[in-house]
């Protein structure tokens, strides 16, 4: 129902965006924490390429790391357990951009009706 006033369409605005955040939320999909590291590493081999001049390391490989229950915890990825771990922490981030703009069109809302109730 639209309003003719100006706090009326205002809070409308509020509401419509609210609802395009909400949709938002629902097109996230898996979500992840912590990061992903691509590594060059040297093993111990004394004969090695990588410990050559100049040396060439291995890799590229991939972590996986995180804090769980208090605790860093670290995983080697394959290369396919990277891209999907990268989606998730990617669809994590925009999880938390949504929720921040849901926060700010809240507090809007919050002093919308505050006024409204104020004015009545």
């Amino acid at each position: 129902m639209a309003r003719s006033t100006k706090a009326g369409r205002l809070a409308d605005s509020v509401r419509r965006h609210r609802d395009n955040l909400a949709s938002q939320l629902v097109q996230i999909g898996l979500i992840a924490a912590g990061s992903v590291t691509r590594r060059y590493t040297r093993c111990g081999t004394a004969g090695c390429r990588c410990h050559a001049d100049p040396p060439q390391p291995h890799g590229p490989c991939y972590q996986w790391t995180a804090k769980l229950n208090g605790k860093t915890v670290t995983r080697r990825l394959t290369d396919r357990e990277a891209a999907l771990s990268k989606e998730w922490l990617a669809n994590d981030r925009q999880l938390r951009a949504v929720i921040g703009q849901m926060r700010r069109v809240a507090a809007k809302a919050g002093e919308l009706i505050i006024a409204e109730v104020a004015d009545t």
